[in-house]
């Protein structure tokens, strides 16, 4: 398994070198040990797309470790909601050890997965919840506890705002990674929620050397909300 690691190394480095992003190498050593443990597990445990395991390290594990970059620097406590197999908020502890988070999913199966991603990367900066984040319990444990919420589960804005208002601080950001068209999905959510938003900006995520124009139609969604 070293070799397929080696591998993943590589093309996370060619895909730094290539857009001007240069983290730690441990960190990338990391990363590339997470894409290997996500393959492994896949056997079993559906985590990702059978059809998307050989593209593994752009889809996933370098556009999640990429848009860190646009992660506010005064971020503090995340919450990644539909965490799935550890999408965003495993690369986003990787490189940002001095965040707190919460990586949560209701499906059991996939959170016992990212449990023992978290113990085998040694991650001692975040923590894997089998819960429904609007669940009155999670409610309660969590109440104004986050000044981020990341997601790249594909529930749209509008109820990825519902579900974050309880459990923001005063002041928090919300970090969505979508695809496709997203002017109506945005034009809703705002319209119920404008008055929370403070500041709003879509950024196209293209990178090179295979989605230099962001043919593949990749954003992220980053709002700064006050309550």
């Amino acid at each position: 398994m070293v070799d397929i690691q080696e591998k993943y190394l590589k093309e996370l480095q060619s895909f730094y070198w290539e857009n001007s992003f240069s983290p730690d190498l441990m960190n990338i050593e990391r990363l590339a040990y997470f894409a290997e443990l996500v393959v492994e597990k896949n056997e079993s445990v559906n985590l990702i797309s059978r059809r998307d395991i050989g593209n593994i390290i752009e889809n996933h594990v370098f556009l999640c470790s990429y848009v860190t970059k646009y992660i506010p620097e005064k971020a503090s406590h995340f919450l990644d909601i539909g965490t799935g197999g550890g999408f965003p908020g495993i690369p986003l502890a990787i490189m940002r050890p001095d965040l707190r988070g919460v990586l949560v999913d209701s499906t059991n199966k996939k959170i016992n997965a990212v449990k023992e991603f978290i113990d085998k990367l040694k991650l001692s900066n975040v923590i894997a919840e089998n819960e429904r984040v609007e669940s009155p319990e999670f409610i309660e444990k969590y109440n104004d506890g986050f000044d981020l919420i990341v997601s790249r589960a594909s529930v749209p804005l509008i109820i990825l705002f519902r579900y974050s208002l309880p459990l923001i601080k005063e002041k928090a950001f919300l970090v969505a990674i979508k695809g496709g068209d997203l002017d109506a999905e945005y034009r809703k959510a705002e319209l119920k929620y404008k008055s929370y938003i403070k500041k709003s900006t879509i950024f196209d995520l293209y990178y090179k050397p295979s989605n230099v124009r962001n043919q593949k139609g990749k954003k992220l969604v980053l709002l700064e909300l006050h309550k």
